[in-house]
């Protein structure tokens, strides 16, 4: 049997590299929508046009891909050669050289870039928040009273905790509130935990901590969720996540950072030496103290006692005082009646001497005495008034302007009472008022003349 392919026959197809290319393409893009993808960055290259192109691979294949400069103007950093990248793309083929190829719509950084990038933008916006802030966090109580450590209840955290606990106060009671401290369920059981600590409202520090890990291991730490909740607890919080060089974000948000966790618990609680050395040294000096006051008292006592005299004696003292006192008394007053009696003696004699009669007619001799000093002063003031309205008459009458018409002189007034100074200031048929010594004149203009 001849195959109709190869003998040439009117069943073979033939397409054109275009038509084929093209085809492929179409297909590609139907069956691959988009796809997210992830590899290293290799063959980086930006050209003038804007876009950037690149090769995306792996340990066993790598892929053309292209991100066009409308797309790569949202991308927020610049992505380098052997960076690893997560990609949003489109699976295409570029026709020209028949290249299976990706064209990006989403570029961001994958793995660890990623997170460390979140964490970086998370950590500014919660400083500028000011949730980081010095003044607003709490000191520690000098000796709680009851510690909460959140935390796994199997990691060695938690075991590093109450061993130093243990060993530097045993007394302080510890409570431990189990969550886990990675994986998607961390933070939300990490934000009931320490609600529940400030609800229980017996607590007076909370530890919150875990071991070391990777960045994805202390993520649940850098949550959003968990600083707001350290930033609203009203019990101090030491953090206390991973190692020395690790910080988290619940590390800047809490009241104190402890480096590890052994720390955090040498933080809370003191050495019970050191405080029982420091018992001992305030219990000396209260003893000196109490010994000290007592022998002041007893010296203060001894003085009172030495004193302290009989009742009898102070009463025979106090009569004999009151006995002084009766006869400056009875002295007093009898001199005063004797001071009253002469004043009283003074008053009759005066009284006697100055005569009713005698003092009315020395009155009215004054008020004839006034009564001519006022004629003559008011015959005196009239007299001078006259003289000065004589005088001022005289002047008034010297610049009088009806001095001046009596001597045929006459002013002219338009009809608004405006002197006329010039011939100038009327018209012909305009209305002219002359004030004459005696009367006034009104007449109408008929001409003018300069």
């Amino acid at each position: 049997m001849t195959n109709p392919l190869i003998s040439g026959g009117p069943e073979r197809n033939v397409l054109s590299v275009s038509q084929l290319n093209r085809r492929s393409k179409q297909l590609l893009e139907t069956h691959f929508p988009l796809v997210w993808v992830e590899g290293e960055v290799s063959n980086l290259s930006r050209p003038s046009s804007g876009h950037w192109y690149f090769t995306l691979k792996d340990d066993q294949a790598q892929v053309r891909c292209a991100m066009f400069r409308n797309r790569n103007q949202l991308v927020r950093f610049n992505p380098a050669q052997g960076q690893q990248l997560l990609l949003r793309a489109r699976v295409s083929l570029y026709e020209g050289r028949g290249d299976y190829q990706l064209i990006a719509e989403h570029m961001e950084e994958a793995g660890f870039g990623a997170l460390q990038r979140a964490f970086e933008e998370l950590k500014q916006r919660l400083s500028q928040e000011g949730l980081f802030e010095q003044e607003r966090k709490r000191p520690l109580p000098s000796l709680p009273k009851h510690i909460a450590v959140i935390s796994s209840a199997t990691g060695a955290a938690i075991r590093d905790i109450l061993s130093v606990l243990e060993r530097r106060f045993p007394s302080v009671p510890v409570a431990l509130i189990p969550v886990p401290v990675q994986g998607k369920e961390a933070a939300p059981a990490i934000v009931r935990a320490l609600e529940l600590a400030n609800r229980a409202d017996m607590f007076d520090v909370v530890i919150l901590t875990r071991g070391g890990g990777s960045l994805e291991d202390l993520w649940p730490f850098n949550e959003e969720s968990v600083a707001r909740a350290i930033y609203a607890s009203g019990v101090p919080v030491v953090s206390a996540v991973g190692h020395e060089v690790d910080f988290s974000i619940a590390d800047f948000v809490a009241d104190v950072r402890a480096p590890t966790p052994s720390a955090a618990a040498e933080l809370v609680v003191p050495d019970v030496l050191e405080y029982q050395a420091r018992f001992s040294n305030c219990l000396g000096r209260l003893q000196q103290i109490v010994r000290r006051r007592i022998a002041d008292d007893r010296a203060k006592l001894d003085h009172i006692r030495r004193r302290l005299r009989h009742p009898g004696e102070r009463l025979q003292q106090q009569s004999q005082r009151l006995d002084g006192l009766e006869a400056r008394l009875t002295r007093c007053v009898k001199v005063q009646l004797e001071r009253k009696h002469q004043h009283l003696s003074n008053l009759i004699a005066r009284q006697r001497a100055l005569q009713p009669g005698a003092r009315l007619q020395q009155l009215r001799r004054q008020l004839s005495q006034l009564e001519t000093q006022l004629n003559r002063q008011i015959h005196l003031q009239l007299q001078q008034r006259q003289q000065r309205f004589k005088e001022a008459a005289r002047l008034l009458n010297s610049v009088s302007p009806l001095k001046t018409l009596e001597r045929g002189y006459a002013i002219a007034t338009d009809t608004n009472g405006q002197v006329l100074h010039s011939s100038r200031q009327v018209q012909p048929g305009d209305t002219v008022r002359s004030r004459l010594a005696e009367g006034v004149v009104v007449s109408t203009v008929t001409g003018t003349e300069d």
